[in-house]
């Protein structure tokens, strides 16, 4: 079955030659391709997608004002931002507001066939330099108390920071992939979310990675 896609982007060039490199893979059907984020909660919810990438800066409804429109009535389908900005404020607003992956769009032509492989193995695909923001934001950070997470709990939250899949925490920490989900269940019932975007979300927003 082939992975359902919508862009959104109103760059016209761009748009259509991301469009047209989806379409020489055989697994991936570009299902619908718009200008603005005011569509965005209208089509997700008609076309059902998969995968959402996501344009941060667009006329009439800003990428992440769409995120959070498609987080109202999807939490399943992937949404990978598209953008040139690579500033804390916009990185963190975007994972905050539901994005499972963030990616410059001087990266786009190189390496977006592999991003989206990733978010759809679970992953959390990120350009360099932004993954390198992530790390310096957990450096830095300070740990807040008060949710009772374990050494392993904590360890395994930092590697879902990073947008690691659970078969990668599974093989970076040898344990088993059944051992990765059950540590993690526990985070969301102690972090009291209910997804991995959740999740990290709040542990960067209260200094817990």
């Amino acid at each position: 079955m082939k992975t359902k896609i919508i862009i959104f982007e109103d760059n016209d060039f761009l748009r259509e030659g991301i469009s047209h490199l989806l379409m020489l893979r055989d697994e991936f059907e570009v299902v619908g391709s718009f200008s603005s984020g005011l569509l965005a909660k209208e089509k997700v919810r008609d076309l059902n997608p998969d995968l959402v990438l996501m344009d941060i800066e667009m006329p009439g409804a800003s990428g992440v004002e769409a995120v959070k429109a498609i987080r109202t009535l999807n939490q399943r389908c992937q949404i990978i931002m598209l953008t040139v900005f690579d500033d804390q404020g916009h990185v963190f607003e975007a994972l905050q507001a539901g994005a499972n992956g963030y990616l410059l769009k001087r990266h786009a032509s190189d390496r977006l066939i592999s991003a989206i492989e990733d978010v759809l193995s679970g992953g959390a695909p990120m350009s360099p330099s932004i993954a390198r923001l992530v790390i310096e934001n957990m450096r830095n950070a300070r740990a807040t108390q008060g949710y009772n997470l374990s050494d392993r709990e904590k360890e395994i939250l930092r590697s879902l920071a990073l947008g690691n899949s659970f078969k990668m925490i599974a093989a970076d920490l040898g344990i088993s992939l059944e051992t990765v989900r059950t540590h993690i269940k526990k985070i969301y019932e102690k972090l009291h979310v209910h997804s991995q975007v959740e999740a990290v979300s709040k542990a960067f927003q209260e200094k817990l990675v």
